[in-house]
């Protein structure tokens, strides 16, 4: 079934509000073997009546958001009865919950709220327990479409489509074999490595998707298909990028992490220079953290680094603070002055200024102390400063992550 999602208000075209409801949908639907074909925003009005009318002989299913207040920019209910050719009647079982629901709050019902009662001819009522603006539900007629007509509002649009549309879709969706969809989470591979590593052979599988969503530091491998096509790519994907994959679940990096440490009853310190306390918040950010997080030491000064971690002076006036040596040595302090079982540190030149012919500016050092040894990477990232700092936490994570397999 062809679905496609329109969106009103202005305020999502001028950036003041992030739409939310694509992503929403999208999600609640793919379990029902549907996916979004097609989706389009438009301003507050009369706009909403031309995207109807394109949309209405290439769709099966329609969810329109928003639109459905008592404000004069409001129009989907009153322009969908007209292109059906429907008219708008009183629901007074509607009218009634939307003036007791004012009269709780103490609210003054006017004729335009109230207008909110007006339904289209032998549309369904969906329920709104958090707002005053009911949804609707319009049958296919012919070869029209099945048509949704939902509040904007998401904390109003998300509960109704849960407890009103889902069981409405179950009941029109055409049953076939429901589509799958695996995603693997990588970490320290480009997409057109992991593409190189795969890709070839994914696509000899017979009704497979297959695609890349790239993100810093990370891709997101997406494979989807039956249940039979998913088990043959799982096992092409795992025996390729296996080391390299960090999640299936959706899960972040530093989740995994957290998980991982508290299975093994082990703790964590940081150590941070150039990441300014970037590592330590992505960890903390996580719920159950402290039970695996002891400490974390932002030494950005090198005076800072001698103090609190016992930096030699003369090593970083020797080696520089961007450095192997010193990124070695804030790691082990960490991890000594903390009593954790693992240590992390990152030290770089972040810019856009402080570079050199030697260390020009995105050179990184990462070091993780604890499991026997200390591990130092170098790496080089060219970058803004906060793609730089995610870039950087992103490796030391996986540095331990790495470490965490192993063990």
């Amino acid at each position: 079934m062809r679905v496609v999602v329109i969106n009103t208000g202005t305020e999502i075209l001028l950036g003041e509000v992030l739409n939310t409801h694509l992503t929403f949908i999208a999600r609640e639907i793919f379990p029902l073997g549907l996916r979004v074909d097609r989706q389009m925003s438009v301003p507050d009005g009369i706009a909403i009546r031309d995207v109807l009318l394109e949309n209405f002989p290439r769709a099966d299913v329609i969810f329109v958001t928003g639109g459905l207040g008592p404000t004069t920019d409001d129009l989907t209910r009153e322009i969908t009865a007209e292109l059906l050719e429907k008219e708008l009647v009183l629901d007074s079982e509607l009218a009634e919950v939307i003036t007791r629901r004012l009269q709780r709050r103490g609210i003054r019902l006017t004729d335009r709220i109230l207008r909110q009662a007006q339904v289209p001819q032998g549309a369904l009522v969906l329920p709104n327990d958090n707002g005053t603006a009911p949804g609707l539900y319009l049958a296919a007629k012919g070869e029209g479409p099945h048509l949704f007509l939902l509040p904007g509002p998401p904390r109003e649009l998300q509960p109704m489509f849960a407890q009103s549309v889902v069981p409405i879709l179950q009941r029109i969706v055409r049953q076939e074999e429901p589509l799958l969809c695996h995603t693997y989470r990588i970490v320290g591979m480009g997409e057109s490595y992991v593409e190189e590593a795969i890709g070839a052979d994914l696509l000899a599988l017979s009704g497979i998707e297959v695609g890349y969503c790239a993100r810093m530091g990370e891709v997101d491998l997406r494979v989807l298909g039956s249940a039979i096509v998913l088990e043959q790519a799982d096992a092409i994907v795992q025996a390729k990028l296996a080391t390299s994959i960090f999640s299936t679940s959706g899960e972040k990096l530093e989740e995994v992490i957290v998980r991982e440490l508290a299975q093994k009853r082990a703790t964590l310190a940081v150590a941070e220079s150039c990441t300014g306390g970037f590592l330590a918040h992505r960890i903390t950010n996580v719920p159950g953290a402290s039970a695996v997080f002891l400490a974390g030491y932002v030494t950005y000064a090198n005076e800072a680094k001698t103090a609190a971690l016992g930096i030699d002076p003369t090593t970083i006036a020797r080696e520089g603070a961007v450095s192997e040596t010193v990124a070695r040595g804030m790691a082990e302090g960490a991890q000594t002055k903390s009593g954790a079982t693992f240590a992390l540190a990152t030290t770089g030149i972040a810019g856009p200024g402080g570079g050199s012919e030697a260390k020009p500016v995105g050179t990184a050092y990462v070091a993780l102390a604890g499991g026997g040894e200390t591990i130092v990477r170098h790496l080089f990232f060219p970058s803004d400063r906060e793609t730089f700092k995610q870039l950087a936490t992103q490796m030391a994570l996986n540095l331990l992550r790495e470490r965490l397999a192993a063990v």
